[in-house]
């Protein structure tokens, strides 16, 4: 994959045409529950939730449950009782190196996959037994609320607000808020150069409620996913997009017109999200991420997926727990 990620006009095509895919699910088979809604969809601005979570109550929002190989309970049995049985997930399939469809092969491929099959491995003892499902940024706290996902594995950041809604796995990759834009802009980052340009991001994501918080003076336009706002540049309806900088480094990989500008400096902790009330998927997860930081599987992901345009990372971020 290395060979088309870096040639502009295929990468352009590329990305333009993921855009606009429906949203498809499976182990590379179609998942008719899948989400069908089209991922290139314009939707209206609608402002970021206040955090709900009082600040002194917290300061360490990653911290998760402690890991356990055994744990069982609601969540692990509703997926072993699955008929057939199959761990769901929520994914991207329109990120490059972290959840994207291989154009040449038709297989969902990147980080957060491998990371997926992994889990599946974990709790069902095979890592082909699972279904991916994409879901677009805005649905994927609905997705688990309503359980009509076992969990997201989608670059997902973990803070206060979430916590008070889903349930979260340790702490499996540090992003932080970056910009995007084209070579030759005169936007240089999260400062005044933002004022009056036309600034995308993704409905419902942390990039969101950065620029609402930021008071940049930025036309922000939505989308459901991000790299619709890759697209939107390209086609001349918006003059840059902010995402994480793991995504943003994924697109300018993908289109090598588009140059990182600047970042927040804010480190964005990922996590597997479940269900609230999955405490036992959410231990049995944890096991996982402790095995796969230990045994080197988190490593080779990033050899593999990220390591060329996000280098110098030594190795994954230190799992916290509650007490």
């Amino acid at each position: 994959m290395r060979g088309w990620g870096g040639v502009a006009g295929t990468a352009a095509a590329v990305a333009l045409t993921a855009a606009l895919l429906p949203g498809l699910a499976g182990d590379d088979r179609q998942d008719p529950r899948a989400d069908d809604r089209a991922a290139g969809g314009a939707v209206a601005a609608q402002p970021a939730k206040a955090a709900k979570a009082d600040q002194e109550e917290c300061e360490t929002p990653e911290a998760s449950l402690r890991p356990s190989a055994t744990a069982s309970g609601d969540g692990v049995q509703r997926i072993r009782d699955r008929e057939p049985q199959r761990l769901i997930v929520g994914v991207d399939q329109n990120s490059f190196q972290w959840g994207y469809r291989n154009p040449l092969t038709g297989k969902l491929e990147g980080f957060d996959i491998d990371l997926a099959r992994a889990i599946a491995g974990e709790i069902l003892g095979d890592e082909s037994k699972v279904v991916f499902r994409s879901i677009p940024t805005s649905e994927r706290i609905p997705a688990l609320e309503d359980k009509r996902v076992d969990m997201v594995v989608r670059t997902m950041t973990i803070n206060c607000e979430r916590i008070e809604q889903v349930a979260f796995s340790t702490e499996y990759f540090t992003g932080d808020q970056a910009v995007l834009a084209p070579e030759g802009s005169d936007i240089t980052g999260f400062d005044e150069s933002l004022d009056g340009k036309r600034v995308c991001t993704a409905e419902g994501s942390t990039g969101q409620g950065a620029l609402e918080e930021g008071g940049y003076g930025a036309d922000v336009k939505l989308a459901p996913n991000q790299l619709d706002c890759l697209v939107r540049v390209q086609l001349g309806k918006a003059d840059a997009v902010v995402t994480d900088n793991a995504l943003a480094a994924g697109q300018a990989a993908q289109d090598p017109s588009m140059k990182l500008v600047g970042t927040l400096n804010r480190p964005e902790p990922y996590g597997v999200a479940m269900n609230i009330d999955d405490h036992d998927l959410v231990r049995r997860v944890n096991k996982l991420l402790e095995d796969y930081r230990k045994d080197g599987r988190w490593q080779d992901a990033y050899q593999e997926w990220l390591a060329d345009d996000m280098p110098g990372i030594d190795g994954p971020p230190a799992p916290k727990y509650k007490d």
